[in-house]
């Protein structure tokens, strides 16, 4: 198998779905001959042409607004919005009409696209740019919100969300666009939306994240094992909405302990519903409170300051201390 990146992962997703099945369409700001602002559609537009990969004007609401009605109308749109804090220009699009279009038809209409979007810390971006408002999207009735944590992943998810009925939200967490390799097989792969991922067994505490912030949860479960011979288990969510409860309830009735970890806002953030659903569904096996490590409630500073905001792994080992110890 060849390693890609996560860009060229999604490239290949694309790139095959398209070819697959021709009611796939793109469309976004400078996605066609420039390939796109992070290079994810490089070729494709020489592959595919100018019907097939839209260039289209700086206007969300309009990108968003189109890929609705062409999905009405039996095409399969992926657009794309140059970077997640450009979204809100769109909201409307997304809140008033595609997430509602199933429900307002009574099942006539489906809303069958993708929307793409980088998201998050860490890349020293400027204002609008770094975000991580993913809590609006997994609010909204009717839409998915799906959020990879490598390039397989980011492949395979991203097929699923091509394929689902109705619309999905797909969040990049751009630092990891070029962070890792990762094996990726040319044959055709998928993966369930609504599923998490055990990504590494332990007995407990159990440790939650999703995107970007798989990776220092990792090393802070690598950091337990070594200095205080814990085995963490680490669960990556992939997708936020709908939440795979079940599978985090499983751990935390066997670990006893929860530490959740997502680089939005604190407050009504993920963690909040993650760690109400942990309490509805695994309150008597809990031995410690629920722990969250998150960005704090302002806006996501600028360059130097942007690594004490985003969690990190000498956060999260003290917050899986503080469980072990209570």
């Amino acid at each position: 198998m060849a390693k890609m990146t996560m860009v060229e992962a999604i490239n290949l997703a694309l790139r095959q779905e398209m070819a697959r099945d021709e009611r796939v369409v793109l469309l976004g700001q400078d996605i066609g001959p420039d390939g796109g602002v992070f290079r994810v559609t490089d070729g494709l537009f020489a592959t595919y042409g100018e019907r097939r990969v839209v260039d289209t004007p700086l206007a969300e609401s309009a990108i968003v607004g189109m890929a609705i009605g062409m999905a009405i109308h039996g095409l399969r749109p992926v657009a794309e919005i140059q970077f997640s804090g450009f979204l809100y220009q769109a909201f409307h699009q997304l809140e008033n009409h595609a997430a509602r279009l199933r429900w307002r038809s009574r099942g006539r209409l489906s809303v069958p696209m993708v929307l793409r979007a980088p998201y998050g810390g860490g890349v020293r971006a400027l204002e609008h740019h770094s975000e991580s408002r993913e809590a609006y999207w997994a609010h909204t009735p009717g839409l998915k919100v799906v959020i990879p944590s490598g390039p397989r992943n980011a492949r395979a998810l991203l097929v699923s969300a091509l394929r689902d009925p109705d619309p999905v939200v797909f969040y990049e967490p751009k630092a990891l666009y070029r962070a890792f390799r990762e094996e990726v097989p040319e044959e055709e792969e998928t993966l369930p939306l609504g599923q998490a991922r055990v990504a590494r067994p332990g007995s407990g505490p159990t440790m939650i994240a999703y995107g970007a912030m798989l990776l220092p949860t990792l090393e802070a479960a690598e950091v337990l094992a070594r200095e205080d011979g814990v085995a963490a288990e680490v669960i990556d969510l992939r997708t936020i909405a709908p939440l795979d409860s079940e599978t985090l309830a499983a751990s935390v009735r066997k670990s006893g302990r929860a530490v959740i970890v997502h680089e939005a806002p604190l407050s009504f953030g993920p963690g909040a519903e993650i760690a109400a659903s942990l309490m509805e569904e695994a309150f008597h096996y809990l031995e410690a409170p629920i722990e969250r490590v998150a960005g704090f409630d302002l806006v996501i500073p600028y360059f130097s300051r942007e690594k004490s905001y985003l969690p990190g792994v000498d956060r999260i080992v003290a917050a899986a201390r503080r469980t072990l110890q209570f």
